[in-house]
């Protein structure tokens, strides 16, 4: 077993912090820095396949049920409370000690609330300053543990955060507008399946997966989505929440710029390194699996988004905007299953041009008045432009006002 141990100056004895899921533990005020606080091994909402054990969170039991012999893993996910700093920082030093038996690996993520939205999850080095992609007050940290089918039970523990202002220059910034690129998308199917959030996956199911857990949601959360729209003949749109990681590489955020991507640096920022390799040979043509890559895809559709948001019958080139990536108005699809309707006009009778997924976030550009409409948030007139031609009834999505169309 390999076990790395934190910087002598993160070491600091783990505290229950008595606090709900999800609330923020708030540090106490210091004229100087504050030291490490420990955040406590309690997986909160959002958190699947793993166990508790004294101060180690350690996977769970759950069999691997997807991906190719080469890369099916046993993965668990636990989200820990969020926690407060009495001052915005601009980076972090995450302090924790893991185990690693058998070719099993362990990390620890973190992310940042800046301008009142999440920012992606970025790995974090023990001991080493992680720069966030703004000044922010409240951070929240994830852990990842993955192992072979059989066998091994890595595990983390002893997880500290201290704010620093040794910030690296080279942050992930989030933009005006969110990153829109051009991608090949694949049919994922694989219903019965169980994604790497823990979503086990229905018939017609509406998802998208991108090669990159930084993007990967909570399961039967949306606070990572994308909008997805084909590029020929009359423009449909999905709406979809990030639940899976793939197709091809794991840790490929293409969407980010090419100096903070984790892998594949020297390619553009919004290619995907298996379309480099498909269609130019970039590294032997392969995946980071050493597998040779059979097709240039960048992002996976579930079956609802590929068949009837979209009304695809191939894989096929779309354009993906990354919505967390920027800012601008939102709104989150509250529906208890399936999917919203996306309308050509803002009524009922209007053609369907297109879906958003169960919890998926849309972007607003504006709000107009149509058909009544009653749904999980009241009765109202209200439609939503979530893009040009396209609109979704306010009723169903939980969103504040918005500027007149």
């Amino acid at each position: 077993m390999r076990i790395t141990r934190k910087s002598p100056a993160a070491l600091l004895a783990v505290a229950a912090l008595a606090a709900a899921p999800l609330a923020a533990t708030v540090l106490p005020s210091a004229a100087s820095t504050p030291d490490p606080v420990a955040v406590a091994a309690r997986p909160a909402e959002g958190s699947t396949n793993v166990t508790v054990d004294g101060h180690r969170i350690i996977l769970g039991d759950a069999r691997a049920t997807m991906g190719s012999a080469e890369i099916r893993q046993r993965s668990g996910i636990a989200n820990l409370d969020p926690v407060r700093f009495p001052a915005p920082t601009s980076a972090v030093v995450v302090g924790y000690t893991t185990g690693t038996p058998d070719r099993s690996t362990a990390e620890v993520d973190v992310r940042a609330l800046v301008r009142d939205q999440w920012s992606e999850w970025t790995p974090a080095k023990p001991g080493t300053p992680t720069a966030l992609p703004g000044a922010s007050d409240q951070v929240q940290l994830r852990i990842i543990v993955s192992a072979p089918p059989q066998g091994a039970k890595p595990w983390v523990a002893d997880v500290t955060v201290q704010p620093t202002d040794q910030a690296d220059p080279s942050r992930m910034a989030i933009q005006a507008a969110p990153l829109r690129s051009r991608v090949f998308a694949t049919r994922e199917g694989l219903v019965g399946g169980t994604t790497a959030n823990g979503h086990v996956i229905v018939n017609r199911d509406h998802f998208v997966a991108l090669p990159s857990r930084r993007g990967l949601a909570n399961k039967g959360s949306g606070n990572y989505s994308v909008k997805v729209c084909t590029t020929t003949g009359t423009i449909r749109c999905a709406f979809e929440p990030v639940w899976d990681v793939g197709p091809w590489n794991t840790k490929d955020d293409y969407w980010n710029p090419s100096a903070t991507r984790e892998m594949w640096k020297d390619l553009p920022q919004g290619k995907p390194e298996a379309q480099a390799a498909y269609q130019n040979g970039y590294n032997g043509g392969k995946d980071q699996f050493g597998r040779t890559v059979a097709n240039p895809a960048g992002i996976d559709l579930a079956d609802g988004t590929f068949w009837d948001a979209l009304g695809l019958s191939n894989n096929a080139w779309v354009d993906a905007t990354y919505l967390w990536t920027g800012d601008g108005g939102r709104g989150t699809v509250s529906i208890s299953s399936g999917y919203l309707n996306v309308r050509s006009t803002p009524s009922s009778s209007g053609a369907v041009v297109g879906m958003a997924g169960k919890a998926a976030q849309v972007p607003v550009e504006c709000q107009t008045t149509g058909q009544s409409v009653s749904g999980s948030q009241g009765t109202s007139n209200v439609w939503l432009r979530v893009h040009a031609g396209m609109y979704v009834a306010k009723a169903w999505v939980s969103a504040g006002s918005f500027g007149a169309c």
